[in-house]
Formats: structure tokens, sequence, C-alpha cells
């Protein structure tokens, strides 16, 4: 199976003074397509740089990412913003919810940067509230929806553009572990449905519920694992 996301001797530089610090450090990774994918580590380990690198939001100081055997560094900011809004579905911890949209109107924010008419908007729309399990609060808005329902919300929106990947930056990190279970729940739907998911954490737990484990220290990779085996991958 090819891979979806390659990603070559990757380095990330910042500049602090007169200092560099490497967020990322040498990082050598390859997802195929349908891969379940937790990216954990400490605070300070790169797994954040190494999302917006994943998600398109940054590109590295050198090495290579290709995206669907695409090279990332050589698109154009507006080639960009096009994988970010056709190839990756982001969800975050803080859902990033339109305050005064509804769940309907939020799900159909993304189809609105593809031009597609209103009508066809809210069919997409409905079928992913429908998918996480909303169809009954596409009218409701955010501030009436519980922690865990924006975060379907979030989903629904990150699933209407069919991406290719779907990104999580720690998305059960504001809910309860009851709330957290059902999201992950969720995840593990998805997966068999045939996404392709990566999920950034701090937390074990969560990191068990995937079926691989890349664990970051220091900006390196120093563990990739097989959850249902336990085998070890290259590294």
């Amino acid at each position: 199976m090819d891979a979806v996301i390659k990603l070559h001797n990757i380095e990330k530089h910042y500049k602090m003074g007169e200092q560099t610090f490497k967020a990322l450090d040498g990082v050598n990774i390859e997802i195929e397509a349908n891969d379940y994918v937790a990216i954990i580590g400490p605070s300070g380990s790169g797994k954040s740089t190494l999302m917006n690198l994943i998600g398109c939001l940054d590109i590295p100081t050198s090495g290579e990412y290709f995206l669907k055997n695409k090279l990332v560094e050589s698109m154009t900011e507006t080639e960009l913003a096009h994988q970010r809004n056709e190839s990756v579905g982001f969800i975050f911890q803080s859902f990033n919810l339109l305050p005064r949209a509804t769940a309907l109107e939020n799900v159909m924010q993304p189809l609105v940067y593809r031009f597609i008419p209103a009508k066809e908007r809210k069919l997409k729309a409905l079928e992913a509230l429908k998918r996480v399990g909303l169809a009954d609060k596409v009218n409701h808005l955010s501030n009436q929806l519980s922690g865990g329902q924006r975060q379907r919300v979030a989903i629904a929106r990150a699933l209407v553009t069919k991406p290719h990947i779907l990104l999580g930056d720690e998305p059960t990190g504001n809910l309860d572990s009851k709330t957290t279970q059902e999201i992950m729940a969720l995840f593990d739907e998805l997966h068999q449905e045939g996404h392709t998911i990566i999920l950034v954490t701090h937390e074990q737990e969560i990191a068990d519920h995937c079926q691989r484990v890349i664990r970051l220290v220091d900006g390196q990779v120093v563990a990739d694992t097989r959850n249902h085996h336990g085998e070890k991958l290259n590294v």
C-alpha cells in the first residue's frame, strides 16, 4: 500500500536569540492509507510542530515531506491552502467552532471555500452531522451543546470535505473520561470505515486506542510500535 505521508529526514529549527532550537531533529515516518496513529510525547517533544507540518500549516527547515506523493515544500501558498482544505480534516482540543453559528453552519463552513452551492453544502453537512450522532442538534448553537457534542460537531466539520487524513490535536483534552471514551469509540468506527487517522496526544490511554504509536522525545522518533502485535517498526 502506498504511503499517504512520507517524512524523510525532517528538521525544523527555530531561532531563539543567537541560539537555534531543533524542534524536529531528523524525523523519518511513513503513514499508509487507513493507518490509525498516535503521536505521543511530553511537552516540548516536537509533536505539535510535527502536527503542523503534516497538516501543511508549516514547512520544514530541511528534509522532504511528501503528501500523497506530492512534495509539500515545492507548493505555493495557494496549493498549501488547497491541501489543507482538500486533504486534511483538522480536529482541535478547543473545538474551534464559530460561537454564533449553529452546528449545521459550522459544518458547512469548509465547503464555502470550495464554492459548493448552498443546497449541496447543507446536504453534505447534514450527512456528516448524522454520521457523528447529532442529527437532532443541527440548529443548536455551540453554547447550547456539551463538550462532547461540540467535539462531534468538530469531527463532522473535518469529515464533511471527505479528506484523506483526519488530524486530531489533543482531541479529548477538554473532555471528561466518559465523553473521552465516546469520542474515541467514534474514532475507532471512523478508522474501521477506512479513514486515515492521526491523533497527537500526551495521554497513554488515547495512544492505546490506536493501532500504531509513534513516540517523540526531543524532536526525535524514539519508538514506533504496533499496538495489536507490539511489534517494533523500523526507527
